[in-house]
């Protein structure tokens, strides 16, 4: 089994995460966000893998702090959960329609860490309990930690609440592509250089 259990504490937050990347979409999760929370649902949703989170975070100063340690738990989950990554695709990519927005994102698991974020918010702007600028934060961080690339661009979109619900359920689904398994090459990593 694909799974990994995190724990961090440091003097802002006290984390622990486990993540099953061959789940069923479950999810329990409390972040301290009750929209940070929807939005870590969808990604266990719609990528098909469970997931649990629970963050005592000094909220008292804002939610970025944990926000972004969320993104760095799940990165090192990721990882480890991923072990030699043999016979993974590697690669997984999703254009997501969500009402009025579109969302494009893409992902190469490379063991190299890069974020393109190409979406935009207006600024100072919330969205439920949760500052639109902490969705970057939480992917930067995340790609770090998991050493991946990623790629996000808003093709288009008016309503702030459906642009960040596509940029999760479209990572979800380009990720979970990435790292599924090709049955015809499950004993080999999809690199010429043999290492990822």
């Amino acid at each position: 089994m694909r799974e990994a259990q995190i724990m961090r504490k440091t003097n802002e937050t006290d984390i622990a995460l486990s993540l099953a990347l061959d789940g069923k979409g479950k999810c329990e999760v409390d972040s301290g966000s009750r929209f940070f929370d929807h939005m870590l649902q969808q990604l266990a949703k719609h990528g098909a893998f469970d997931l649990n989170v629970k963050c005592n975070g000094d909220t008292e100063v804002d939610f970025h702090h944990s926000a972004e340690d969320i993104g760095i738990c799940l990165g090192s989950a990721v990882e480890q959960a991923l072990g030699d990554k043999l016979g993974i695709r590697r690669y997984g990519s999703r254009i997501l329609p969500m009402d009025e927005a579109l969302v494009l994102c893409a992902i190469d698991i490379s063991g190299r860490a890069h974020l393109n974020f190409d979406v935009t918010f207006p600024p100072e702007y919330k969205v439920g309990d949760m500052d639109t600028e902490l969705v970057k934060e939480f992917f930067a961080a995340f790609t770090r930690s998991a050493k991946v690339t990623l790629h996000f661009r808003l093709l288009y979109g008016e309503n702030v609440h459906h642009i960040v619900e596509a940029v999760f359920k479209a990572f979800a689904k380009a990720f979970s592509e990435a790292c599924s398994v090709d049955a015809s090459a499950a004993d080999s990593l999809p690199s010429t250089k043999g290492t990822l």
